[in-house]
C-alpha cells in the first residue's frame, strides 16, 4: 500500500485533493489506521483516480463525477467523452493546449490499464554522478506545473554552461523533491552530467548522490505523455512489495528534435521487497 503522500505522487495530484475526495466520498482510502488516522491507498486505486481526473478535465462537477463513477461508465464510453472534449479544446485559445495534453495522458493511462507490460522494469544500483544544475519551484507535481518550469530551466542552464566553457558529458537528469515551503510545491532540479570542478554560483556543480536501489523503466515519447509509464512503474513497485523512497529521476537518454522520439529512463528509489 501507499501512504497518501506516495499515492498523490504517483497519481500526480495533491494530498489536499485526495483528502477532499475522501471527505466527499469520491475516492476513499483502501485503509485508515485506526490509531494514527493515516490513510493508505493501493496501486489498483490509480485507475479510479485517473477516471476522476479525466472527468474533471472534461468540465464535470464533482457531484457529476460521482454520479458517473457510481454508474460505472465503461472505458469505451469514457474514451468517447474524452475525444469529444478534445475536439472542443482544439477550438479554444492556445492556453488550453496544455490541458488537452493532460487529458490525452489520462486517456492513455486508462486505455493501458492491465495491458502495459511490466517485465521491462529493472531494479539496479544507480551510481553517483557529477552534474551541473539549476533549481526552481513548481506549484505541484502535475505536468501542467512541471513543464513550464523545467523547460526554461534547462535553456538557462545550457546558456550558463556555454558561457563557462563547460560541455555536457552525459544525459540530462531531472529530479524532484518536496519544496520546504510546503503546500504541495515541488523543488525542480534540472541537471546535466558534466566533468567540472564543484561550483556554486550562477549555477551549481555538485555530485548527485547514488541510489542504492532504483526501480527503472524506459519511457518513449514526450514527457507530456509519461503518465502511463510512470503509473506502470508504480504498480510494479507495489506488486513486488517495494516502497517508494522519493520522486523518480528522469534521465534523458535520447532527445532528438522530434519529441515523439525522446527516450527517458525513470529511476524510482525503492526500499523493501
Amino acid at each position: 500500500m501507499f501512504t497518501i503522500g506516495d499515492f498523490a505522487r504517483h497519481g500526480r495530484v495533491s494530498v489536499r485533493m485526495l483528502r477532499h475526495y475522501d471527505a466527499t466520498g469520491l475516492l476513499r482510502p483502501a485503509h485508515v489506521d485506526p490509531t494514527s488516522g493515516y490513510r493508505y491507498y493501493t496501486a489498483a486505486q490509480l485507475a479510479g483516480l485517473n477516471r476522476i481526473i479525466a472527468l474533471k478535465d472534461l468540465g464535470f462537477t464533482l457531484r457529476q463525477v460521482r454520479d458517473i463513477v457510481e454508474e460505472k461508465v465503461g472505458a469505451g464510453e469514457l474514451r468517447g467523452m474524452l475525444r469529444l472534449r478534445r475536439a472542443e479544446l482544439e477550438t479554444v485559445m492556445a492556453a488550453a493546449a496544455a490541458r488537452l495534453v493532460q487529458v490525452e495522458a489520462r486517456l492513455r493511462a486508462i486505455e493501458s490499464e492491465g495491458r502495459m507490460p511490466t517485465n521491462d522494469v529493472v531494479v539496479k544500483h544507480v551510481p553517483a554522478v557529477r552534474v551541473a544544475e539549476l533549481t526552481a519551484t513548481a506549484a505541484s507535481f502535475g505536468p501542467e506545473d512541471i513543464g513550464p518550469v523545467i523547460g526554461p530551466l534547462y535553456q538557462e542552464l545550457f546558456r550558463h554552461l556555454e558561457a563557462a566553457g563547460i560541455s555536457p558529458t552525459g544525459p540530462g537528469i531531472a529530479s524532484y523533491e518536496d519544496a520546504p515551503e510546503g503546500g504541495g510545491r515541488i523543488r525542480v532540479h534540472a541537471a546535466v552530467q558534466v566533468s567540472a570542478p564543484l561550483y556554486d554560483g550562477a549555477f551549481r556543480v555538485l555530485d548527485l548522490p547514488a541510489l542504492d536501489r532504483a526501480a527503472t523503466i524506459v519511457h518513449r515519447g514526450p514527457m507530456d505523455t509519461v503518465l502511463p509509464t510512470a503509473q506502470t512503474l508504480a504498480r510494479w513497485i507495489d506488486a513486488h512489495g517495494h516502497r517508494a523512497a522519493g520522486y523518480p529521476r528522469e534521465v534523458s537518454l535520447e532527445c532528438p528534435d522530434d519529441r515523439a522520439d525522446w527516450v527517458t529512463e525513470l529511476q524510482a528509489p525503492v526500499t523493501g521487497g
